[in-house]
């Protein structure tokens, strides 16, 4: 593979179904920037000031082909009118209902969703550095996908869920409300969108089709902007059950399936995927500071199986190790 394509001439070549010359890197880093500012992660997410500072100080490091303008879970849950409670160091969230009943949600969020939580805030740091950056820097920012949403709603958390707690009415609502959360984003200018989705229960063909409609109206809008939508799938066991169906899903997005770990390859999970279509979402504690897999075992999984995308199933700890996420990239560059 060669290293020279730009990182909007991957785009490009994504969007017109083309598998590009090498894949394209966008770790998620966001959280990081709230060590870089000094300040608890509730106070980070709420300035837009300190987000963009901090991105562009990460940016000046971080040699990978974009940055992440903002990545919350809680960030459409909070839309809808749930109360985050946080821990006393600020740094965890739990989203909490109005008398327990998430029912109570806030409808307007679907009209305009900028006037919400912290959506607004979430819009100007996209929109701030979009006048800062170079023009080869991608901005990414997520949304949660239609059972991540739909979970919060139910309430549901870990990896056991009882997803006969979501009801299709849930999950269609979270689906409403990624479209005009995506809309908001590449409106004030991110070229890429994270759909994030964590768990996923035991889907049937025709599960894992209805799913695929629910995502694609969102898809569809961004491609509309020539951004670039990534179904990101976080959880590496539900990308395993779920392989058979996934695969039979005509895409019209990236589709980034979690690596189950450094040691356990991802292709038996997602092996004959179309390399425009399909990338890698690599475990985000690979790149913490401290002992880990080799830098050259982690790129030759990469190699073997050549995907698009190559991000994490996650925001990166705090306590990342920024050298050991360049010298993937630079072996990502150096595919031949």
């Amino acid at each position: 593979m060669s290293g020279n394509a730009t990182a909007r001439q991957i785009v490009h070549d994504l969007l017109q179904g083309v598998a590009p010359p090498r894949p394209l890197f966008l770790p998620i880093v966001f959280a990081h920037g709230a060590r870089i500012e000094s300040v608890p992660l509730r106070i980070f997410l709420s300035n837009p000031t300190k987000i963009a500072n901090a991105t562009r100080q990460l940016r000046a490091r971080l040699r990978s082909d974009g940055v992440t303008c903002y990545f919350d879970p809680f960030l459409e849950a909070e839309a809808l009118g749930a109360t985050l409670e946080w821990d006393a160091d600020g740094q965890q969230a739990d989203a909490l209902w109005q008398q327990n009943d998430s029912s109570l949600f806030d409808e307007a969020v679907f009209d305009d969703p900028a006037r919400r939580g912290r959506v607004g805030i979430a819009i100007e740091a996209v929109r701030r550095l979009k006048t800062t950056m170079r023009e080869d820097c991608l901005l990414a920012a997520a949304v949660a996908g239609p059972f991540a949403m739909a979970s919060l709603l139910a309430h549901l958390s870990g990896h056991a869920p009882d997803w006969q707690q979501i009801s299709v009415d849930s999950l269609d609502l979270a689906a409403a409300l990624i479209s005009p959360m995506a809309k908001a984003f590449v409106e004030a200018g991110a070229n890429v969108i994270f759909i994030r989705e964590q768990l996923l229960p035991a889907l049937s063909a025709e599960d894992c089709a209805a799913w695929a409609a629910r995502v694609s109206t969102a898809v569809n809008i961004v491609r509309f902007y020539e951004a670039l939508p990534v179904l990101l799938l976080a959880d590496s066991e539900s990308v395993a059950m779920n392989r058979d169906a996934i695969l039979q899903q005509s895409w019209d997005c990236v589709v980034c399936p979690a690596a189950a770990g450094l040691g356990e390859s991802p292709g038996g999970q997602i092996g004959g995927w179309d390399s425009s279509r399909f990338g890698i979402a690599l475990p985000p504690n690979v790149f913490q500071a401290g002992p880990s897999a080799s830098v050259a075992g982690l790129t030759a999984t990469i190699r073997g199986l050549r995907p698009c995308v190559v991000t994490t199933a996650g925001d990166l700890p705090l306590a990342l190790d920024i050298q050991r996420l360049n010298e993937v990239w630079e072996n990502i560059r150096r595919f031949d």
